[in-house]
């Protein structure tokens, strides 16, 4: 699924990440921990890429078997479209757009027929619980329902692995709870890989593996 060695980002001569070395298998969920500043956000944008390591001799980085590494801005683009899910501490819905126009986003992106975007939409809302919030604006929905819809438009192009920073992070403990038990449910279900960045101990002992981040490197995994 994921395979990334030595991985390293400067900024400047502030060096952010040493050398990570990291591989998660299909269908895992792995929750990143560590101090603010360990270097867990860097790790996974880049992981996630939407930034890019610098490079550095052996540094590498293979999803689903493709050197992401190589692949052009564009190239890297749509690989990101079709292979990739992010979900955030805020949600980042459009507010001007109903819940189900905010999933249909990606497919819209990646230039899937209306009709067929809006079908898998309401397929994803109705397994989320949210088949009577359709036509509801993020102004409307609760911050939980928000966040399931953020989840949702992350499903949306069926992609082989889900990012998520501080997913809970934005919601009170029974919203939190629900969150967590929806990733394990979707891991399940439709054998969903995750990689979460959290503070949430809860959610972080709950995945199959933690992994503690501290300066910049991996030092325990669990």
């Amino acid at each position: 699924m994921i395979k990334a060695k030595n991985i390293h980002k400067t900024f400047g001569s502030l060096e952010v990440l040493k050398g990570v070395d990291l591989h998660i298998k299909k269908g895992e969920i792995v929750a990143i921990v560590g101090a603010s500043g360990a270097g867990k956000t860097t790790l996974l944008q880049i992981l996630g890429t939407l930034d890019r390591m610098t490079p550095s001799h052996g540094s590498s980085i293979e999803i689903n078997g493709v050197s992401v590494e190589n692949l052009n801005d564009k190239n890297l683009a749509k690989f990101r479209n079709e292979h990739i899910g992010f979900i955030f501490q805020f949600h980042q819905l459009l507010p001007e757009f109903t819940a189900l126009e905010n999933v249909c986003i990606p497919a819209y992106i990646n230039n899937v027929p209306k009709e067929q975007a809006e079908h898998r939409a309401i397929e994803l809302l109705t397994h989320l619980g949210l088949a009577t919030r359709l036509q509801h604006k993020p102004s409307e929905l609760s911050g939980g329902e928000q966040q399931r819809v953020a989840v949702a438009r992350a499903l949306m192009n069926k992609p082989s692995i889900i990012f998520a920073d501080e997913p809970s992070g934005n919601l009170d403990s029974e919203s939190a709870e629900k969150l967590h038990r929806l990733f394990f449910d979707l891991r399940d279900s439709l054998g969903q890989t995750f990689v979460l960045v959290t503070h949430n101990e809860q959610l972080a002992e709950m995945a199959d593996r933690k992994l503690t981040m501290v300066d910049g490197l991996i030092v325990d995994s669990m």
